[in-house]
């Protein structure tokens, strides 16, 4: 499967594809409180081991590799500044001193976030895309994608959602997401961002989808899971999170694109009987809302 990603022809499919791989390990999490509640909560006044796997058919014999830039002679410095679907205010989960202008789906930086000295944007010898260029240490700063992860919970036949208590898509629903963290591993990642958002206590299951949306900069991991115990409730972030039969998932009033996609995914796989692990790129219509729904085609589908 990594071979035929590789040779869909995208640098930035390649980029993203390639640096994500699932390697079987076993890890369990206990997150640090449970809150005992019904099947459905609202909370509209508010304001780690994991056992990741593929298919018998599909597991690699060999782990797949993380792929790293070469060091060059200035060393690489990587600037987080992308468009997050989750964040259209242009806010980011981590901060940055690095002072930018809107370009795109990337943003010029002016300023070196090491040194504070002033930037000049060239291509460095052996590149092809231009960098900031620190005139000052000389260091060189690249744009990366941002990682989201998160689960798709599934409980007698139902899958978990949180409606939003937060800008953007505020009071739209969606499954438990959000960047992963320095310092943590994408399975973990997904279990934290369900802790934080729906105080579910769960276990993964498998991978379920790859999604890159390369307009605005983001890959999205989504791992089936289940919940430990059949207790939730709505976090900081999240007004309401409801059980939804899958005749009855609020397609109309899903969050993002990512969620349509991974839900449709996974309604295709139960009806078909067969669980899948789904690769595929997210093309949002340029000039569009990060969060219209609408506005996209998921190319390059790849399943096994």
């Amino acid at each position: 499967m990594l071979k035929a990603i590789q040779n869909l022809g995208s640098p930035t499919t390649i980029t993203t594809a390639t640096t994500v791989g699932f390697v079987a390990y076993f890890y369990r999490l206990k997150p640090p409180h449970a809150t005992k509640t019904s099947a459905f909560v609202s909370n509209s006044t508010s304001p780690q081991s994991l056992l990741s796997f593929y298919s018998p058919r599909t597991r690699p014999t060999k782990p797949l590799l993380f792929l790293t830039r070469k060091t060059r002679s200035l060393e690489p410095v990587r600037a987080h500044s992308t468009r997050p679907e989750s964040r259209m205010d242009g806010t980011s989960s981590s901060s940055s001193s690095v002072a930018a202008q809107s370009s795109g789906s990337a943003r010029k930086i002016n300023f070196c976030q090491w040194c504070g000295g002033q930037t000049k944007h060239d291509i460095p010898d052996g590149e092809e895309k231009t960098r900031a260029i620190c005139t000052v240490c000389g260091k060189i700063m690249y744009q990366n994608p941002k990682m989201v992860v998160g689960c798709l919970i599934e409980h007698d036949n139902k899958v978990l959602l949180c409606k939003r208590n937060i800008q953007p898509s505020y009071g739209l629903w969606t499954l438990p997401a959000g960047y992963l963290e320095i310092g943590e591993s994408a399975a973990e990642g997904a279990i934290r961002e369900t802790w934080e958002e729906a105080h579910a206590e769960v276990e993964i299951v498998s991978p379920f989808a790859h999604l890159d949306i390369p307009l605005i900069g983001q890959t999205y991991i989504i791992f089936l899971a289940k919940l430990k115990k059949p207790h939730f409730s709505p976090g900081p972030e999240s007004l309401e999170c409801q059980l939804f039969s899958l005749d009855d998932i609020p397609f109309d009033s899903l969050a993002f694109s990512s969620m349509v996609v991974t839900l449709k995914l996974y309604i295709e796989d139960v009806k078909a009987g067969s669980q899948k692990f789904h690769y595929g790129t997210i093309n949002k219509r340029p000039g569009s809302s990060p969060s219209d729904t609408h506005a996209y085609t998921l190319d390059h589908h790849l399943q096994s």
